[in-house]
């Protein structure tokens, strides 16, 4: 466990990205199996241990440290894990030991929620501060270090001189601690053989458009709707739904799975159908990412959900019909056989994003500028002779967003960051006006400023303070911050009455009076 705590330890004071590769690559080299798998799945957030929660670590916490000097140890810090490693008293010399990253695993893979706290704290016993933080950043999952799992990857490739595609497609087919990866890898063993599965492939991304004029007889245009995009495969009678990352989630929309039904693996934007005041399908048409929150993260889908909620796909690509592998061929090709392919779906469940059919640039950058619907986000241009790769090339996708809505919004609370933001208070709920006068919240932001501008909002907080609620402070009502946000929409679960999408910091307005910042009635305006 010592050697992996070092890693973790290089990796979060290590700026480098080449050196954080090195770091990586060099750990795998030097490692046995089955514990470098296992470490390179706890830096990939690819492990899980349901009885083992942050709850769980603050609980067995309080059995050794007074629970008050635990909460203000937690506000200062900022981080559970760095806290209790900290903050965990030493074991006597008898207990001190270096369990393995496998037999850690095991251990906290074996838990349930009866005999976890006993698990957790004997591990604690054993470990010194750097081992106890790397235990629990391990055992709650979400690491937070600076490393990606396309970096952790990249840095697996280069240890091994194999192609970080390969290594890509074969990641998701394959369970932890990797010993088969390993294999093929480090020991020159035969390539796993993933066949006969539906496996994920990664998906291919786009850069950011910068607004020049395009050849659209080289570019596709298309919308770029607002949801998330997925991957359906289906071979030998199973189907799986992935998410953007390689998660399946095909637990939580069973729908999707039962609808494919060829063998085939298509890449799309997964959103749910809206209804009508009544109930009933809106004329089938998308509904905004506010709805479709309705069906994220959940591990169980009620009958009601499914029909209030039906979640449906714009397919935007194939890259698999049968044995037939399409990603070599060009973009044009495969959008033949999407649309042949597109006629033998449940349309239900399946729309074809449309190719947008424009005489000019201009044209398209002024259906752009007025597609203010709610499942749309702006348009995607795609080289009319670009294969499907993973990742982003340059040239080949851009991603043209709509410009983002603004307005001013009223500070009301602060809470302090985590990680490197630990020490400030850097998460800002900001509210509106009613048309009464009072402040109602309308969103919570935590990005869109600089380090100065963030030394200046954390000053603020500090000095114009008025309350306190365990973490939260709440400030004076006098600075006005102007938010920028990808769309709002009426929502019956907050006050207003309103839900933003992706809102930042756009602007700090020292210069306007809080009674000058927007009201709730321009919001609703903007809602669609």
């Amino acid at each position: 466990m010592r050697r992996f705590a070092q890693l973790v330890d290089t990796l979060i004071y290590t700026r480098s990205r080449n050196a954080k590769l090195a770091a990586i690559a060099d750990y795998l080299k030097t490692t046995p199996d089955p514990e470098r798998g296992w470490a390179l799945a706890a830096l990939t957030d690819s492990l899980n241990f349901p009885a083992v929660k942050s709850a769980t670590i603050r609980a067995v916490a309080t059995t050794r440290v007074d629970p008050e000097l635990l909460r203000l140890s937690r506000l200062h810090v900022g981080d559970t894990a760095e806290t209790v490693a900290l903050i965990w008293p030493d074991g006597a010399p008898a207990q001190r030991g270096d369990p393995s990253v496998d037999e850690v695993v095991a251990a906290l893979a074996n838990a349930t929620r009866a005999t976890a706290p006993e698990i957790v704290a004997g591990l604690l016993d054993r470990l010194d501060a750097n081992s106890r933080y790397a235990m629990l950043k391990l055992a709650t999952g979400g690491m937070r270090i600076g490393i990606s799992a396309r970096l952790a990857k990249t840095a697996f490739a280069q240890a091994f001189t194999v192609p970080i595609d390969t290594v890509d497609e074969l990641w998701h087919a394959l369970s932890p601690p990797y010993i088969e990866l390993f294999t093929w890898a480090a020991e020159g063993g035969a390539q796993p053989d993933i066949a006969a599965t539906p496996f994920f492939r990664p998906f291919m991304l786009s850069h950011p458009f910068g607004g020049d004029d395009l050849d659209l007889a080289t570019y596709a245009a298309e919308w770029k709707w607002d949801g998330i995009r997925v991957q359906l495969a289906h071979l030998g009678g199973e189907t799986r739904v992935y998410s953007r990352g390689g998660d399946e989630i095909s637990a939580a929309f069973p729908e999707l799975v039962a609808a494919l039904q060829i063998d085939a693996v298509v890449d799309g934007e997964m959103l749910v159908r809206g209804t009508v005041q009544g109930g009933g399908l809106d004329g089938g048409a998308p509904a905004s990412f506010n709805a479709l929150q309705q069906r994220l993260g959940r591990k169980v889908v009620t009958r009601k959900m499914l029909e209030q909620y039906p979640a449906f796909v714009q397919l935007y690509d194939v890259l698999m019909i049968g044995q037939d592998d399409l990603r070599a061929q060009p973009w044009s090709r495969r959008r033949e056989r999407l649309e042949e392919l597109s006629n033998h779906l449940p349309a239900e469940r399946f729309d074809l994003s449309p190719v947008l059919e424009v005489d000019s640039f201009a044209a398209l950058a002024q259906l752009r500028d007025g597609a203010r619907d709610a499942a749309i986000e702006g348009v995607m241009l795609k080289r009319r002779d670009s294969p499907y790769q993973a990742g982003r090339k340059v040239g080949e996708w851009y991603k043209w967003k709509r410009d983002p809505l603004t307005a001013d919004c009223v500070m009301m609370y602060a809470q302090r960051g985590n990680g490197r933001r630990a020490s400030f208070y850097s998460d800002y709920t900001f509210g509106c006006w009613s048309e009464s006068g009072e402040l109602l919240p309308v969103g919570k932001a935590y990005s869109g400023f600089t380090d100065e501008e963030l030394k200046m909002l954390d000053r603020f907080v500090r000095e114009h303070t008025v309350a306190k609620f365990g973490p939260v402070r709440e400030v004076e009502k006098t600075l006005v911050l102007e938010v920028a946000f990808d769309s709002i929409h009426a929502s019956s679960r907050h006050k207003s009455g309103l839900a933003m999408r992706f809102p930042r910091i756009h602007r700090i307005r020292t210069d306007k009076p809080a009674a000058e910042a927007d009201r709730i009635s321009a919001l609703l305006a903007m809602a669609t």
